[in-house]
Order: C-alpha cells, then sequence, then structure tokens
C-alpha cells in the first residue's frame, strides 16, 4: 500500500511546486507590464506571489526566464506542457484543404495570439536592449516564428495554394512579419481597432497576397 501513497503524496508535491511557480510568473507577468522590465526586481515579484526570493529562483529563475515563461504561457495561453504546435488550432489548419479556409483560421489563430503577447513584446524589445538573455529570447522568438510561418506556406503550397510567381520563402517571409504583433500595436492597441476587425482585415491581406485569384475573379 506504500507505493501508491507515495505516488499520491509526490503527485500533491507536483501541483503544489506549479502551482506555486504559475503565481510566481503571473506577478511577474503583471508587474512587468505595469513597471516595465528594468523596474522590476526578484524581490518584488516574491512579494507579489506571497512566497520568497529564494523560491522565486527555485521555481522559476532570474528576471529574463520569468519573461520568457510569460511569453511563451501568453502565446499558447496556459501553461500546459503542450508546444502551439500540437494543439486544436494549429490541427486544424493542417487539416484543412481549402487554402483560402485555411488562411482564415490561421489569421484567427494569429491575432488571438498577439491579443495575448502584445502587452508583454514592448517589454520584451525594451528588455533586449540591455540584457544578453532577453535579446537571445527575442531571437529565438523570431526563429520560432520564421519556423511557423514555413510549415504553414508549406501547407498553402502542398495545396497548390500559392499565387503564380510567388516563392514559398517570400510568402513565409511576408507572414513571419506580420506574426510579429507591430500592426496589431498600433491598429488595435493604439487606434482602437477591434480583434475581429484586425483578423478580417488580416484574413483578406493574406488571401491576396499568398493565393491564386479565385476563379472569374482578376489579378489585382
Amino acid at each position: 500500500m506504500s507505493q501508491p501513497t507515495r505516488r499520491y503524496a509526490s503527485e500533491v508535491r507536483d501541483e503544489q511546486a506549479r502551482r506555486t511557480r504559475r503565481a510566481v510568473v503571473a506577478a511577474a507577468h503583471d508587474l512587468f507590464l505595469a513597471r516595465g522590465y528594468a523596474a522590476t526586481t526578484i524581490d518584488a515579484i516574491a512579494q507579489a506571489a506571497h512566497v520568497s526570493r529564494r523560491t522565486v529562483f527555485n521555481v522559476a529563475g532570474g528576471k529574463a526566464v520569468l519573461l520568457k515563461l510569460a511569453f511563451e504561457w501568453a502565446i499558447v495561453g496556459d501553461d500546459e506542457p503542450v508546444a502551439l504546435a500540437d494543439r486544436a488550432p494549429v490541427k486544424a489548419i493542417k487539416a484543412e484543404r481549402d487554402p483560402r479556409k485555411a488562411v482564415t483560421l490561421w489569421a484567427r489563430m494569429v491575432v488571438e495570439i498577439m491579443a495575448r503577447v502584445a502587452p508583454l513584446s514592448a517589454v520584451l524589445y525594451t528588455a533586449a536592449d540591455g540584457d544578453p538573455d532577453a535579446a537571445r529570447h527575442l531571437a529565438d522568438l523570431a526563429s520560432n516564428r520564421m519556423s511557423g510561418a514555413t510549415e504553414f506556406v508549406g501547407h498553402l503550397a502542398a495545396l497548390d495554394g500559392l499565387a503564380p510567381g510567388l516563392s514559398e520563402q517570400q510568402a513565409a517571409d511576408l507572414c513571419w512579419a506580420l506574426m510579429d504583433g507591430h500592426l496589431y500595436r498600433l491598429l488595435v492597441t493604439q487606434r482602437g481597432w477591434t480583434s475581429a476587425q484586425f483578423t478580417n482585415w488580416l484574413s483578406a491581406g493574406l488571401t491576396t497576397a499568398l493565393l491564386p485569384p479565385a476563379p472569374g475573379r482578376p489579378t489585382a
């Protein structure tokens, strides 16, 4: 009977550690947004999360690691150990055989991600100017975006869904740039567009830029 008891105790400890880590990252996330990266201290994060300074380092790490975790969790929407590529929105895109519908699904997913990460993006860019670890994370994010854009464009190409004369690399570059979130911050955060308006604009623009003209429709 001791083995199930030990397993249960281990599961309880793991869940407690996960709750503590979640609280620490959430506290760091909120403080980064409220105070900025440089002005946020480990002591302030510990106080906000109701843990010790040592606990912050034990369950997560320094500020750059906390910013990295906050950003990665914002991308997927939670702290579950499931990669974005293995989640339902990406699976739905991969399963879609109509290029136009695939672009619509991709735009919707990208905007949903932008809505979560846009507030942290400015923090990360500022942090990268003075923190080498944050700069490396920013570079990793750019590389991951390119991988995602390349995979999406490859899916469109496999469906014969790219416009004549448009290379896969050019198409991936365009998607990569739009995934950065800069235009989202300008139009939604600063100019007051709704996420739905931005999604419709992004979907229509990408459909025109990436795909062949619809049958019966003249080329732009």
